[in-house]
C-alpha cells in the first residue's frame, strides 16, 4: 500500500505541529479551522507503526472516520480495536485513549474534534508490539 491511503483527499502535510505527541511520522490534512465555530476538522495520515500518544479530550469530544488502511483505538482499561475503511469511532469527554497505524498497513481516519486535548504519555513499544498477536 502507498502513502496515498486515503480516497478521499491527498495526504496532508507532515504533522510537525503535534510530532511531540506521535510515535512515527504522521500527516495532517485541515479540511475546517474557522475560530467562529468550536469543532476542527482534519485527516490524519499514520505510516505504518506510527500512533499517537495517550490522550484525553476536555470538554468536548472526538469522533474518528476510518478513510484508508487498518489501523487500531484503545480505550483505557479496555482491549484495542482493529479498525478498518468505514469504521467509527466515539470517544466522549474525559475517556483516555490513543489510535493509529498497524505495524504492516498505512491508516488516515477523518477526526472530527472539539475540547482541550491533554496529551499523556507515549504508548510503549511492549504494549503496542503485543497488539498484534490478539489480531
Amino acid at each position: 500500500m502507498t502513502d496515498q491511503v486515503s480516497k478521499l483527499y491527498p495526504r496532508g502535510a507532515a504533522n510537525v505541529d503535534y510530532a511531540q505527541f506521535f510515535t512515527g511520522n504522521s500527516y495532517l490534512k485541515t479540511l475546517i479551522a474557522d475560530p467562529a465555530i468550536s469543532v476542527g476538522v482534519g485527516e490524519v495520515t499514520f505510516e505504518p507503526g506510527c500512533r499517537n500518544h495517550w490522550h484525553i479530550h476536555h470538554d468536548g469530544f472526538q469522533l474518528l472516520i476510518v478513510t484508508g488502511g487498518t489501523g487500531w483505538y484503545q480505550e483505557a482499561g479496555q482491549k484495542a480495536r482493529l479498525l478498518h475503511v468505514g469504521d467509527v469511532v466515539v470517544t466522549h469527554d474525559g475517556v483516555k485513549h490513543w489510535h493509529g497505524a498497524t505495524k504492516d498497513s498505512w491508516f488516515a481516519h477523518l477526526a472530527i474534534t472539539a475540547g482541550t486535548p491533554e496529551w499523556l504519555e507515549a504508548v510503549s513499544d511492549a504494549d503496542y508490539n503485543a497488539l498484534e498477536d490478539n489480531d
